[in-house]
């Protein structure tokens, strides 16, 4: 692993070295990169390596993120093309998320390489991202700029359960150690989401769909721009009243009472607004607003096993998401600063079957950040910033802590060859200390051919959360631990991308490795239980993809995901880490008003801990077969339907919680 390291590190500062020696080219009023991706590329360069796919003959809807597919913002923290970066980057699109309609997180996840979806029931159940074999909580995830992850969690995770995929523009998926740009929690990758943002004349749409388990969704929303405003309101209510998530082997021994159903309601609201001051000087806003609230099926701990208790549970979640930022440009476009502030809040009552109290969880996290870019003309550029985060739970104990964190990156290329990147960044927490890391990316294009070597390797870190930190129950026999230490992470990638065809025809495959130490385990110490610093975790694996534009009508695309996860400590298997995972998927526009997409996603079996047991466990393999369509009846109406798990297999995951079985869903969408 050190020998890889320094392979990386020289390759990049090779490329990024010359950026600064080379003199400032003095752009026009817009820098090079920013006129470059202004026009969407042709149709036959839409698609690019690793990116989810685009309907054919379906241009950019007018909402949607100013970038084209082929740009990646989240790898180097500004606009690049994806063929120039050397990290592994994943970009869904908001037409993608149309086509597969796919209405929750969770959902549209699923079916992306290096990511594993784990979701305790149907709709409103917890949702937890494993990216390339690492924890849940070692994965950052961000919106519009703010980090997300949830401070009142005990572990820290983000949670997506009730994180609708309506507002979204662009997911990016930028898998590998980022804490070199993006600090604490990017071990495993970034999930980077982008809301819409409205430009043109106003224009609006309702949609309404109905489905099994008696689904009842609606939107609206409305968008546009009026001279130097720009606009995006979009406001959402899900429903799903009748799923049932306990197991029928588990159904079958409950004699006394019937096994009630889970209900979910969820209610968000999106905005992001926008003003342009003058043509360098510009002010945003976005706001992510929920209110949720879950009913499942409780458990019935006096016995063991453990079996479906004849009462629910009820969770209620009030989440905001807040961010404003000013940004200006200088010299002519050749530095730009963003000063940004976030501010996000996460309220949980839980109300346990049976017993009185109502359990109340609060955490909230202050974001202020800038950044300063400076292009180097046509050799590159130079990136700085500054973070100061404040995270702090209010129950069930007041704690909090803060972090001031510095940042640096050099980035630049050689002849349209050879380009890389090479940042560094310092953390510094109130409680468990100060952290130094980095990363480093290369790419080579090898001349005359559609072939781009790519690598990257960098470390990471995840802190103990405030839970872990602060919270302690002394009736269980259940203790912080205050002087935790971060856990730490190095790993690496290296890979392909050939492109054939004309670029109708893009493959390619990584492999990837991670070594993980410090890694908090919740273990018995003397009389009482606690968290401490003991476990050490390896992870390495393969991603492939395949994109194919067949004809004119037809894209293909096949993912392909190969995972080895092991407790170093034990030696044991990691829980909830499947070993292979394939998807296929095509989007067939037979005329323009007409688009069909199947799609195929296939999990094979995993260790796991069962619900009732809590006795290690094997999940059996799955494939679901779904199905989405869409027909635009007239200009300002457009009928829907998608069949999800067409086979109507049966599976678990996690084991002991039943996922949906065949089902089918439609609707309308009235463009205003």
């Amino acid at each position: 692993m050190p020998r890889i390291s320094c392979l990386l590190l020289a390759s990049s500062m090779l490329v990024a070295v010359p950026a600064l020696a080379a003199p400032v080219a003095q752009p026009a009023q817009e820098p090079l990169l920013s006129q470059k991706l202004k026009a969407p590329p042709a149709p036959s360069a839409q698609k690019a390596p690793g990116t989810a796919m685009r309907a054919p003959n379906q241009a950019p809807t007018a909402v949607s993120s100013s970038f084209p597919e082929t740009v990646t913002v989240t790898a180097n923290r500004m606009p690049q093309d994806l063929s120039r970066v050397g990290s592994q980057v994943t970009v869904v699109t908001q037409r993608d998320i149309e086509l597969l309609q796919r209405r929750d997180l969770a959902d549209l996840l699923s079916r992306e390489p290096g990511l594993n979806m784990v979701r305790t029931g149907g709709p409103g159940g917890t949702g937890s991202i494993f990216m390339r074999g690492t924890n849940a909580n070692e994965v950052k995830v961000r919106l519009d700029g703010m980090d997300i992850n949830d401070p009142s969690t005990p572990a820290g995770a983000f949670d997506t359960a009730q994180f609708l995929t309506d507002g979204l523009a662009r997911v990016e998926i930028l898998r590998g150690p980022q804490s070199g740009l993006y600090g604490a929690d990017a071990m495993g990758g970034v999930i980077d989401m982008t809301t819409k943002q409205g430009q043109g004349p106003l224009h609006g749409f309702v949609r309404l769909e109905g489905g099994s388990y008696s689904t009842k969704n609606q939107t609206a929303g409305f968008s546009g721009s009026l001279r130097r405003f720009h606009y995006m309101v979009e406001v959402s209510h899900n429903h799903v009243g009748d799923y049932q998530a306990v197991p029928k082997a588990i159904r079958a021994q409950v004699h006394d009472h019937d096994v009630a159903s889970n209900r979910n309601d969820n209610r968000t609201a999106n905005v992001r607004l926008g003003y342009d001051v003058t043509d360098n000087f510009d002010l945003g806003f976005t706001a992510h607003l929920t209110q949720a609230d879950y009913e499942y099926v409780a458990d019935d701990y006096s016995s063991y096993p453990t079996l479906p208790s004849a009462q629910q549970n009820e969770s209620d979640l009030k989440q905001a998401i807040l961010r404003g930022t000013a940004h200006l440009k200088s010299f002519k476009g050749v530095f730009e600063q963003t000063l940004g502030v976030g501010y996000v809040t996460y309220r949980r009552h839980d109300i346990t079957a049976g017993e009185s109290d109502i359990a109340s969880n609060r955490g909230d996290r202050l974001k202020v950040d800038w950044q300063g870019l400076t292009h180097l003309g046509h050799n590159g550029s130079f990136l700085v910033g500054y973070d100061y985060i404040r995270e702090r739970i209010m129950t069930p104990v007041a704690a909090q802590t803060t972090t001031n964190a510095a940042w640096g990156q050099l980035e630049g290329h050689w002849h349209d060859i050879l380009f890389g990147s090479a940042n560094i960044r310092y953390d510094n927490n109130s409680r468990y200390g100060n952290y130094v890391t980095w990363r480093v990316a290369p790419a080579v294009k090898i001349p005359g051919t559609g072939l781009t070597l790519k690598a990257s390797g960098g470390s990471g870190f995840h802190g103990p959360s405030l839970n872990q930190l602060f919270v302690s129950y002394p009736a269980y026999y259940s203790l912080a631990n205050p002087n935790l230490r971060a856990e730490r992470l190095l790993g690496f990638d290296a890979g392909f991308e050939e492109r054939l065809l004309g670029g109708k025809l893009t493959f390619g495959a990584d492999y990837y490795g991670n070594h993980v130490r410090n890694l908090i385990n919740y273990a018995l110490s003397g009389y009482n239980y606690t968290y401490i610093n003991v476990a050490r975790a390896q992870t390495h694996g393969v991603e492939a993809f395949v994109d194919y534009h067949i004809i004119k009508s037809v894209d293909l695309r096949g993912t392909y995901t190969w995972t080895d996860a092991t407790d170093r400590s034990t030696g044991a298997a990691l829980v909830r880490r499947p070993r292979h995972k394939a998807t296929a998927s095509v989007i067939w526009t037979p005329t323009k008003r007409l688009s069909i997409t199947p799609s195929l996603l296939y999990v094979s079996g995993w260790h796991d801990l069962d619900r009732y047991t809590s006795m290690n466990t094997i999940g059996h393999d799955y494939v679901t077969v779904n199905i989405a369509a869409e027909y635009k009846l007239a200009n300002f109406v457009t009928l829907f339907a998608r069949g999800d798990n067409l086979g109507n297999r049966y599976y678990e995951n996690p084991v002991g919680y039943l996922q949906p079985g065949r089902s089918f869903y439609g609707g309308v969408t009235f463009g205003l």
